[in-house]
């Protein structure tokens, strides 16, 4: 495939109208060519000022044969249901994270993508920031010494009554939101044979979801990783590596904006150095990836279903507070 990637959108949620259909019209790898929504009046609304097709209803939007894959930024407990119907309808799929509540029906997504000979790539744009890659570089270079933890945090401020990711039908709460973006980084700097040593989850009075959470992790390697997650706090978006030598501290880690020029904070004995990084575009990196896989036709990255596992783990054993 050498033309772009034609995409359609199931759901007008923030992040799409915000971030990715922007992104998508900006971008050399993949077009918008439609946006599906249960309200007529929302899909027009929301596909005018991207210049694609308005579509009424999710499934109408599956059986167009004029696009090549779906963007899924429906609410977490119906990712796995539209995931399923796309790949069975023939689509590409990008879903927001996490792409199911279950490990195992995670993997079964991913075996049935590869039968179908299809993408199912998960949505998790930090990882494809540079800054993460120059770090990872630093640490592999052994600027911190010996890599003895990693620390990360992702929590923001109280959400409106109502808002959907505080409510537990729709798979709300803080261990699917914002719990993914640490757990991923874990996996990403600690690679994928980290296991549970402990976890707690704090209920929300409110609603049926947990507000906060934290979880140690730890690997063979003997290196370990605390983790602190949330959506009743004051925002911190951060991550600390520390080695024998030294630390390396990343603050906007997790979604920076586009125009955001980064500053690495590396400590070694009595100095510390910022190292300044050009500033660099992760929605659009990550749209790019995603046509990568589908023209390399890759299967499900990996991370993905090591990240499943452990957000299982983490749920079940979590001390409930």
């Amino acid at each position: 495939m050498t033309r772009p990637l034609r995409i359609g959108v199931l759901g007008c949620a923030d992040i799409a109208r915000r971030r990715m259909l922007p992104a998508m019209a900006g971008s050399p790898d993949v077009e918008p060519a439609a946006v599906a929504s249960r309200s007529a009046a929302t899909a027009r609304e929301t596909a005018r000022p991207f210049g694609c097709r308005p579509v009424h209803g999710y499934h109408v939007l599956l059986a167009r044969d004029d696009i090549d894959a779906v963007y899924i930024p429906l609410p977490a407990a119906l990712h796995e249901q539209w995931t399923e119907r796309a790949l069975h309808a023939g689509k590409h799929v990008l879903a927001e994270k996490p792409l199911t509540l279950d490990a195992e029906r995670t993997r079964a997504l991913a075996r049935l993508a590869a039968r179908h000979g299809l993408v199912l790539m998960e949505n998790v744009m930090f990882v494809h920031h540079a800054q993460h890659r120059t770090v990872r570089e630093l640490v592999e270079q052994g600027a911190i010494g010996r890599l003895h933890s990693l620390r990360a945090t992702f929590a923001v401020p109280r959400l409106p009554p109502g808002n959907i990711r505080l409510r537990a039908d729709l798979g709300g709460g803080a261990l699917w939101d914002t719990g993914v973006y640490p757990v991923r980084a874990a996996l990403y700097f600690l690679g994928g044979d980290l296991r549970v040593t402990g976890a707690t989850l704090t209920s929300d009075p409110d609603h049926a979801v947990d507000i906060a959470g934290t979880a140690l992790l730890h690997s063979p390697r003997r290196v370990t990783a605390q983790l602190a997650f949330g959506l009743d706090h004051g925002y911190r978006s951060t991550y600390e590596l520390w080695g024998s030598e030294g630390r390396i501290t990343v603050d906007r880690a997790f979604t920076p904006p586009a125009d955001h020029r980064p500053q690495v904070r590396l400590e070694r004995a009595t100095m510390t150095e910022y190292l300044p990084l050009e500033a660099d575009d992760q929605v659009t990196n990550t749209l790019a990836a995603f046509a990568h896989a589908v023209r390399t036709h890759s299967t499900t990255d990996p991370a993905s279903l090591h990240q499943a596992d452990l957000l299982q783990t983490i749920r079940h054993q979590a001390v409930r507070l």
